[in-house]
């Protein structure tokens, strides 16, 4: 069955201040976030009904929406508060939470220090990222041509919709090749994140090895991972990685609100397993999102 268009979906969006229906929901053409990407959103997992790390989210939002110089009008309790709200309305039981902020259409040009803010934040039963069988035997990647910015010229810390251009690009290109997503570089061509999720290798003495987060999102996921490992006594190194080391590496496996936990079977013509280690990480973070015990 084909998925429905999201411009056609049923049920309400929290929007300004209120919950309003769904095809209601309509932005001008004009607006300033969609000319010049002045717009921050977070992605937010639900599972079981609940939103897991919520509040972490929204103050990345904030954080963002003050890096590209503007001030979202309604504090953060409301927005975790509407955050909830929409999904109860919406009757998410396992899926994605969008809020999102942008500029108006009160100025059309570079300076936009007179647009209103607006705020909006959908929800809907969403499953796994990637491919569920995928997911089992470990997604391919390849390299994009496309890099990071350096750290001087983008806001790299936050979540704005501007950044993502490229990513679109990368993953794109992969698909036509035949891969599931592409792995980044940053400016300086060292290892980065992929285009939606930070990336970790694991060495043959059972270390996991992730480049430091200085031109791309230190995720919140990838934080939560990095406790679970060190809970287990696995060594974490952060660090520049090169391309040139992959062959050192015994797996790798992405993290992310949306990939979660995904083995990676092979970036290029390198080649990985789908060892006991990320396997255990995996469930172990599936234990906590859900709050069981973990095995």
């Amino acid at each position: 069955m084909e998925p429905i268009p999201f411009d056609k979906r049923s049920g309400k969006i929290w929007f300004n201040g209120e919950p309003v229906n769904w095809n209601d929901v309509k932005i001008h053409v004009l607006s300033h976030g969609l000319h010049y990407a002045s717009c921050v959103f977070e992605g937010e997992r639900v599972y079981d009904g609940e939103i897991f790390k919520l509040e972490e989210h929204t103050e990345r939002l904030f954080h963002s929406a003050s890096r590209l110089d503007f001030r979202i009008s309604y504090n953060q309790e409301l927005i975790n508060k509407a955050c909830k709200e929409i999904v109860t309305i919406q009757k998410v039981k396992n899926g994605y939470v969008r809020p999102v902020a942008w500029r108006g259409s009160e100025m059309m040009a570079i300076s936009a220090q007179q647009t209103k803010i607006h705020v909006a934040i959908a929800a809907w039963e969403w499953g796994s990222y990637f491919d569920p069988n995928l997911k089992l035997r470990g997604i391919k990647l390849n390299i994009s041509k496309w890099k990071r910015p350096a750290p001087d010229t983008i806001p790299w810390d936050t979540k704005s919709s501007g950044l993502y251009m490229i990513c679109t690009l990368s993953k794109h290109e992969a698909e036509r090749k035949g891969f599931t997503d592409s792995l980044m570089l940053d400016h300086q061509g060292n290892i980065a994140e992929t285009t939606g999720a930070n990336i970790f290798f694991k060495n043959n003495d059972n270390e996991l090895h992730t480049p430091i987060p200085d031109s791309f999102l230190n995720g919140i996921t990838r934080r939560c991972v990095i406790e679970i490992a060190k809970s287990k006594n696995i060594k974490i190194i952060e660090r520049k990685i090169k391309p040139d080391e992959l062959s050192k590496f015994r797996g790798c496996f992405l993290t992310g609100t949306a990939t979660e936990v995904t083995p990676v079977s092979q970036i290029n013509n390198y080649k990985f397993e789908v060892c006991n280690v990320i396997k255990d990480l995996s469930e172990s973070y599936q234990a906590l999102v859900r709050k069981k015990p973990a095995a």
